[in-house]
């Protein structure tokens, strides 16, 4: 399924058009992401919660001349899904 899809579904839900149904879905993703961007978590029954985590720098190996890279500190999005959504899915 991917965002089209999810975009006609909420459109058939609610009675309205696939256009206003795209924009709805596009802000709540757009919450989503600016609520992540400020370090933040975002948590939605059923489904689950949002959140960043910081990965600590390292080091890596390119694995075609065995050069070694240092990569970066950086903040990474993580998703841990809730109990519903776990057993809804076994």
């Amino acid at each position: 399924m991917n965002k089209q899809a999810i975009a006609e579904a909420i459109a058939e839900k609610i009675g309205g058009t696939k256009v206003q149904a795209e924009q709805a879905l596009d802000v709540v993703v757009d919450s989503i992401v600016n609520t992540l961007k400020k370090g933040e978590e975002v948590s939605i029954a059923g489904i689950g919660i949002f959140s960043v985590k910081q990965r600590a720098a390292r080091q890596a190996r390119n694995p075609r001349t065995g050069e070694t890279l240092q990569v970066p500190a950086m903040k990474v999005p993580k998703f841990r899904a809730a109990k519903a959504l776990k057993d809804a899915v076994k």
